[in-house]
């Protein structure tokens, strides 16, 4: 079934209304008329079955029928900082990321980041990655659309309100993802950190460490950067996912 996106601005107890690109969706690619169903999300984690009541060319009316938690959305809230790859990378690391079940992404210009990119450019992208997000939110029928945050880097990022801060260290050989998450059963709100193409610098890991992270290694095999989140976020799920 085909799935939008509603804010609680554009909906009441018993009715709803999508306005924007969507509309022209519906009635010119998929050619929906009044009686067909849709199902709604809120993006705040409720979804909704609707019936369409009336179409014209900025509204679609809908009246609600069902509301009730969206079963796609897991109990822990992942953030990615990710170190900002080559271009074209992001895009994919993004789609794939929303499509597992992450709650946010951060991109960082990491020291190491191949690509620079100024606060003023990044506007831009921004707009485009946040697009990005919902179309795979839409696709994988989330109940939210993940944010993508402002430009940031290691060293500033607040950390602050994370339970369990995961550095994605190819250096670390001791400690592995699996034994910390293991140990963190209980952890609900995740960071989890990866470096662009070069890695991380060892300043930005201590710099981590000293907020509270924790390094670890994500196996025998050295990933590329946009295999490496989908993978942590992939693994966080499986081992702490009920």
């Amino acid at each position: 079934m085909n799935r939008f996106f509603v804010t609680p601005d554009d909906m009441t107890e018993d009715s709803a209304a999508i306005t924007g690109e969507d509309v022209k969706h519906i009635s010119k690619v998929l050619r929906m008329q009044s009686g067909d169903r849709v199902m709604l999300s809120d993006g705040c984690g409720y979804e909704y079955l609707a019936e369409i009541e009336a179409l014209s060319r900025e509204r679609v009316e809908l009246k609600l029928l069902d509301k009730k938690p969206c079963p796609a959305e897991p109990k822990q809230r992942i953030t990615l900082y990710q170190g900002i790859p080559k271009a074209g990378k992001m895009e994919l690391i993004i789609q794939k990321c929303v499509e597992l079940g992450i709650n946010g992404i951060i991109p960082v210009a990491a020291e190491r980041s191949v690509v620079r990119v100024k606060p003023g450019e990044y506007r831009a992208k921004q707009t485009r990655y946040q697009r990005v997000a919902c179309e795979a939110a839409k696709q994988s029928g989330r109940g939210i659309i993940p944010h993508i945050g402002e430009l940031t880097t290691f060293k500033t990022a607040d950390m602050s309100a994370y339970d369990l801060i995961l550095v994605a260290y190819e250096d670390e050989r001791q400690t592995s993802l699996k034994e910390v998450l293991r140990a963190n059963m209980k952890a609900e709100n995740i960071a989890v950190i990866i470096g662009p193409e070069g890695g991380l610098e060892i300043g930005e890991v201590e710099s981590l460490i000293n907020k509270g992270g924790k390094a670890v290694s994500l196996g025998r095999r050295i990933l590329r950067t946009e295999t490496a989140g989908m993978a942590t976020v992939a693994m966080i799920l499986y081992e702490l996912e009920e």
